[in-house]
Formats: C-alpha cells, sequence, structure tokens
C-alpha cells in the first residue's frame, strides 16, 4: 500500500520532468532481468556494489543487450566487504559515480517490467540512493522469481522446502549458474530461470 502511494506521488511530482516517461505503462514485449551486488546485512543499509541488467525478448536473452555498472567504492567501503562479494578494489578503482550508475540502469531499464530474485531486496538497496539522488523510486512493474519459483515447488514437489537458495532453485530447474559472484552472470541466470518458469506455467494450463 505504501509503495503504490509513493508511486502516485512521486509519478504526480515527476509527470513533466525528464524522467516522467517511466511512469507511464509500458506497452512492449521485453522484461528486464535485474541483480545488485550489494554489501550485504538489512537491505535498508546495504550498499550497491555492482548493478546488472539483461533484456528479455520473448523467448529469448539477449545478452547483447546487457548492461554491469561497477559503482566507485564509497566512504567508509573497506577491502574486507569487497572481497567477502568476491571483488577487489581494483574491480571498483575505476567504478562509476552513484548518480551516473543510477542514471544509467534508469536508460537501459526505461519503464520495462524487472524480473529478479527476491526482487523487494534489489528495490530497497536501489531504491535509496534514487530517492536521493533523483527524487522518485523505480515505479516499474516487477515479477519476483523466488515467489514464483516457491508457488512452483509447493504445486510440483510439496515434500521439498519451499525456500531454497537461488543456486539450488536453478539447480532444480535445469539451468546452469552463470559466471558465479557475478552480477551480470545472476542478471542472466535469473532471465534463463524465468523462461523456464513461464514454459513451466504454459504446459500446465495447456496440459490441464
Amino acid at each position: 500500500m505504501l509503495r503504490t502511494l509513493r508511486r502516485v506521488v512521486d509519478r504526480h511530482r515527476h509527470a513533466h520532468g525528464r524522467y516522467g516517461w517511466l511512469f507511464h505503462p509500458y506497452t512492449g514485449e521485453e522484461l528486464v532481468a535485474l541483480a545488485v551486488q550489494d554489501t550485504g546485512g538489512e537491505a535498508r543499509l546495504a550498499e550497491p556494489l555492482v548493478i546488472a541488467a539483461v533484456r528479455l525478448r520473448g523467448d529469448r536473452v539477449l545478452t547483447s543487450e546487457s548492461l554491469e555498472l561497477r559503482l566507485a567504492p564509497s566512504a567508509g567501503l573497506d577491502a574486507d566487504t569487497i572481497r567477502h562479494h568476491g571483488l577487489r578494489g581494483i574491480d571498483l578503482a575505476d567504478g562509476v559515480a552513484m548518480d551516473q550508475a543510477l542514471i544509467g540502469l534508469l536508460d537501459f531499464v526505461g519503464n520495462r517490467p524487472l524480473v529478479s530474485w527476491r526482487l523487494d531486496r534489489e528495490l530497497a538497496v536501489l531504491n535509496r540512493p534514487l530517492r536521493r539522488q533523483l527524487g522518485f523510486e523505480l515505479p516499474n512493474a516487477g515479477i519476483d522469481l523466488a515467489q514464483l519459483y516457491q508457488r512452483r515447488q509447493r504445486h510440483h514437489h510439496p515434500q521439498l522446502e519451499p525456500v531454497a537458495p537461488f543456486a539450488r532453485a536453478a539447480e532444480r530447474l535445469g539451468v546452469p549458474v552463470m559466471g558465479r559472484h557475478s552480477a551480470l552472470g545472476t542478471a542472466v541466470t535469473t532471465a534463463l530461470m524465468h523462461l523456464r518458469l513461464a514454459r513451466d506455467a504454459a504446459s500446465t494450463r495447456h496440459s490441464g
């Protein structure tokens, strides 16, 4: 409810601004799989380290139309935190500033629907700096892949635990985990998992 209210207020405030078009309903056929590597811990405190996205069109993952933005380390971000996430200081040394990264993400994603594993967390990590820098949160429609997967498991395999880690869920869906410890690899894997779940759902409907 609160998110819906914020979206209405943001749409009103930014209707005639540079990003007013983001608040228009999307009428195309593409989705964007989103992945964020962050500093961990509570989402309300986590900071993004790498933002990645890849577009889907129909039953294809458009790996040639992808985005990976490494952010310059914020003040106080220590080397141990960076190494913990499979990165090195040199990986982020030439990273882009937060405002540039957010603009790059908005330009790439547009108003397309988002697909992500645990979408709420990804949005929480991104929306805080977005509101701080640009005055609004991502208004895009979204699909939480973790929730879709859990519903599938309850239907097909009720004896298995419904909540599974990302890599285990990919394995059960027969999807290879691309580029482990890579935000872009996670985004591509997410896109492939979404296509697999969509095919399963379509098959179930047709057989029913």
